[in-house]
């Protein structure tokens, strides 16, 4: 199984906070191992065309825009 690349968009605010926190709560409840970053740059931000945040990306995909995901919910997305 390939590494996963996981990349968390945020402006630093709770919400955004929460959901860096939620991913990898999700990553050491799955025994997974990710490379996880969390963007605050605004410009990088813009460069992947996400408009709302918190944003979560998978291997450079967003998979999630705009909402604070349970670490339920991120588990869907890295399952």
């Amino acid at each position: 199984m390939e590494k996963l690349t996981i990349k968390v968009y945020g402006s630093g605010c709770k919400g955004c906070q929460t959901l860096h926190q939620n991913v990898i709560d999700a990553l050491a409840e799955m025994n997974s191992v990710a490379d996880v970053e969390y963007i605050t740059d605004m410009q990088k931000i813009m460069e992947t065309g996400v408009m709302s945040l918190p944003a979560l990306a998978v291997n450079d995909r967003i998979v999630s825009a705009g909402k604070v995901l349970s670490v339920a919910d991120v588990k869907k997305y890295l399952g």
